[in-house]
């Protein structure tokens, strides 16, 4: 059975994309045979120039283009208003559809998000459609990424009760932008008491590689 995970965010600007490329690179570095995938992605002209592409290239995963991302828009605002735009709104079996085909593929799969769990990914007089509710129709479980600093325990803990409250899980939380020090640390420790996340890395500004035993991250992602 392939096994996957969902990467959300506190929001936009955490590094969610810097981390994901991390994640999956680590997963190839040991050996698994790991892919990505995204539902709808903003602010690119190709899927190259995306934030899909520097996944697939900086973690060296060779995936056909076509199977990393569903729906592609040129404005950088979030999709629901992108295909208010542009057209070409998010349909969920489309994204139940490719998300098949990739997990017939790879043995693990990093599922990226949009922005932070309450995105708006379709909102018309058809549908509406939240990331949390791409989550929880692809049977996935979530990281969070956050960055390390001042303001990051508000971010995280409102972050995690809102996926709490509607029934989306969390296996642990990745900090991004780590330097260290009392206000950091204390950062850490009181998210870990507020929330009962572990802590599964820190990421400082330039990392390469994540730093985490492999076996505690293989153990967050479920069957799927």
């Amino acid at each position: 059975m392939p096994k996957g995970i969902f990467v959300t965010a506190t929001g936009t600007d955490c590094g969610k994309t810097y981390v994901t490329g991390l994640i999956v690179k680590k997963l190839r570095d040991s050996g698994i045979n790991a892919g990505y995938y995204k539902a709808a992605l903003s602010g690119a002209d190709s899927i190259a120039e995306s934030d899909a592409g520097y996944v697939n290239s900086f973690a060296g995963i060779g995936q056909e283009e076509n199977t990393l991302v569903s729906y592609l828009y040129k404005n950088a605002v979030s999709p629901h208003l992108a295909a208010r735009i542009e057209g070409n709104p998010v349909s969920v079996e489309k994204v139940k559809k490719d998300f098949s085909a990739v997990k017939e593929k790879y043995e693990f799969v990093t599922v990226e998000g949009s922005g932070g769990i309450v995105c708006p990914i379709r909102y018309d007089e058809y549908e509406k459609i939240f990331l949390g509710d791409i989550v929880k129709t692809l049977g996935l479980e979530c990281l969070i990424v956050a960055d390390a600093g001042l303001g990051t325990i508000n971010a995280v803990v409102t972050t995690f009760e809102y996926m709490k409250n509607h029934g989306i899980g969390v296996k642990g939380l990745i900090l991004n932008n780590w330097t260290g020090g009392f206000m950091q640390e204390d950062n850490r420790k009181m998210i870990e008491e507020m929330t009962g996340l572990s802590i599964i890395s820190v990421v400082k500004p330039g990392d390469t590689e994540l730093d985490t035993d492999i076996s505690r991250l293989v153990s967050v992602y479920s069957e799927i």
